[in-house]
């Protein structure tokens, strides 16, 4: 078989990385004297990478989480009482998320839980995780016109394809009916059977703020910590101080 046909079989095959770099791989195996399976090999490389890359970029863009609140960008010199390990080993060790575990991240306004739940996140998709975020609000928002167009359960079924969910802002919640009883729902839903990342400014004892009565507090408690890592963020407000040093600044500047 002549090798003018291989670029052909390769794109029957699907292989669009090897069939792209076919011809400088060859001239680097010339050139260099590669064996053939060298030469193979180093094809396949190819072909791997670009396709992680792919995947990397479809699930990123699905997921939808903020931009740039990556490990890389969060100062955890203004949050001593996080500790830096735990972080790094959620984000890169997905055992956690294949047993189905939950974290949980608690903390005033403006300290980086966001970030914190949204830099997990980004460094799960590079191991191939499917991740799905979004406010509280916005995800009930939607279960809710699913409830009224009686597509609820397919609603809540297509989130299965998610192994991790992320919840910003649970507090947010208003305490109605409708908006209660769905965000229950989606715990039980995925209870044991996915993971949930969520970040609260309130403290569980404050959580009979966002569903109706205690039993269903206490019941949704019950099934986010029963295989969960919670973590605790008691620094200053990040934004805070960040805004009164830009007012410091501009006072300093008028000053000159």
């Amino acid at each position: 078989m002549q090798n003018i046909t291989l670029p052909f079989l390769l794109k029957e095959l699907k292989l669009s990385s090897m069939a792209r770099n076919l011809q400088d791989k060859e001239k680097l195996a010339n050139d260099n004297n590669w064996s053939y399976d060298k030469f193979l090999a180093s094809l396949c490389e190819d072909e791997i990478a670009q396709r992680y890359h792919n995947k990397t970029s479809r699930y990123i863009k699905e997921a939808k989480l903020p931009v740039g609140k990556t490990l890389s960008t969060f100062d955890f010199d203004k949050n001593k009482e996080i500790k830096k390990q735990q972080i790094i080993n959620l984000a890169t060790d997905d055992d956690w998320v294949k047993n189905n575990e939950n974290l949980l991240i608690f903390g005033p306004s403006g300290v980086g839980k966001t970030h914190l739940a949204s830099a997990i996140a980004y460094s799960l998709i590079g191991k191939g995780v499917r991740v799905k975020f979004s406010s509280t609000i916005a995800m009930v928002q939607n279960l809710q016109k699913a409830k009224r167009d009686f597509t609820l359960i397919d609603e809540l079924s297509k989130l299965d394809k998610y192994q991790v969910l992320v919840l910003d802002d649970i507090g947010y919640i208003k305490k109605t009916e409708t908006e209660s009883n769905l965000l229950f729902e989606l715990i039980a839903h995925r209870y044991e059977s996915g993971t949930i990342i969520i970040t609260a400014n309130q403290p569980f004892d404050q959580w009979d703020n966002i569903f109706q009565d205690n039993m269903m507090t206490v019941a949704a408690i019950d099934r986010l910590i029963h295989h969960a890592t919670i973590i605790q963020c008691d620094a200053d407000s990040f934004r805070k101080a960040e805004s009164l040093q830009r007012i410091r600044q501009q006072n300093t500047d008028k000053q000159k």
